[in-house]
């Protein structure tokens, strides 16, 4: 089986690093708030080009903790992508914000920046754009639009770790960042993990602080406060990882260079000013679900990512206007994600190829 990803074959090819880092932590008695976790913190932020980097417990708690730190309050209006992973809404909903969505492009599956201005109102505080597969939003327009509205950005960057727009990696734009090392991403953890990245030191400090209960001191909680903490065990893998990370998304990069080349499908497009990562590499069928039966029966794994927009969700109980996602009602039904981890074989990549290419409408 050719896997979206895989993470045995991951593992073993950084086992007598991980294997290090595990023992060291073990042998070490401490697991939470370590040196691991302090460490890890300076070498992302350092990896994004950011002053400062928060360890949470999950991308959805970045969100949400981004938001609380920017003062957000509650009924405030939040900005986003009708396309995304529904964690990016509980975020929103967690911090006491009202999301608000925006319809894609046809090309890239990101939000319509064209579209924003015709929901902002006097409620609007943040913009939440989603940098979707592994590639930026075009953040110059965002921040045009924030910068006249007098608006708050906060990067979903759970997908596009490493990514750049226009040289600068993604996470570095916003008031504050979300990143998830959910194990599945190019970055990932062999768990839950998250961070905040953030340039803001008052952000910094109420981001220690929410994220530990609220305490400023043992004991002493000043603020309200949540448990999302990333771990001792977690930081040190991902430290392993971080160093190996650029290498990988070459090898991605390397991919779909192959598959944008061989394959007689419809792709998404790397944007212009992007150095996309491809965390997931995704093609377009009018018979999606028969191609995905077609490719699981050869043995090829594929998902879909993701097939019930945001406002279909029934636990968001949205209310919106007739057409009003109408590209995103399009392209759902035809998006497919294809296996594109670094792990994968030259030979896998031509199998791959070859049995798309068979497919028979």
């Amino acid at each position: 089986m050719i896997f979206l990803n895989d993470f045995k074959r991951e593992y073993f090819l950084l086992k007598d690093e991980i294997d290090t880092a595990i023992d060291r932590v073990l042998k070490s008695g401490y697991f939470i708030l370590g040196e691991e976790c302090n460490k890890f913190e300076k070498e992302f932020a350092g990896y994004i080009k950011s002053k400062y980097c928060i360890g949470v417990g999950s991308g959805t708690d970045a969100i949400n903790l981004s938001l609380r730190a920017a003062g957000i309050k509650s009924g405030d209006e939040v900005i986003t992508t009708c396309l995304t992973a529904y964690p990016t809404i509980i975020g929103i909903i967690e911090a006491g914000g009202i999301p608000v969505l925006v319809d894609i492009n046809t090309e890239n599956c990101l939000i319509n920046e064209e579209l924003i201005k015709n929901k902002i109102t006097s409620k609007t505080k943040f913009i939440i754009p989603v940098h979707l597969y592994g590639q930026s939003v075009n953040m110059e327009k965002i921040l045009r639009i924030a910068e006249e509205y007098g608006l708050k950005i906060i990067e979903d960057c759970a997908q596009a770790v490493g990514a750049t727009y226009k040289g600068k990696k993604t996470g570095s734009f916003g008031t504050a960042s979300a990143f998830s090392f959910y194990p599945t991403k190019n970055l990932g953890a062999y768990g839950d993990g998250g961070a905040v990245i953030t340039n803001d030191e008052n952000i910094f400090k109420k981001l220690l602080q929410i994220r530990n209960c609220g305490q400023k001191n043992r004991y002493y909680h000043d603020v309200h406060g949540i448990n999302s903490r990333l771990d001792e065990l977690q930081a040190a893998i991902l430290r392993v990882k971080l160093r190996h990370l650029d290498k990988r998304i070459k090898r991605r990069r390397i991919i779909a260079g192959i598959y944008d080349k061989n394959l007689k499908v419809k792709k998404l497009k790397e944007s212009e000013n992007n150095k996309h990562t491809y965390h997931l590499y995704v093609i377009f069928s009018a018979n999606r679900d028969k191609l995905k039966k077609y490719l699981a029966s050869n043995g090829i794994q594929s998902l879909i990512h993701y097939p019930i927009p945001i406002y279909k969700q029934k636990a968001l109980n949205y209310e919106f206007k007739d057409n009003e996602f109408s590209v995103t009602d399009k392209l759902t039904k035809e998006i497919l994600s294809i296996p594109i981890n670094s792990e994968l074989s030259d030979s896998e990549v031509e199998t791959i190829i070859d049995k798309i290419n068979s497919f028979k409408d």
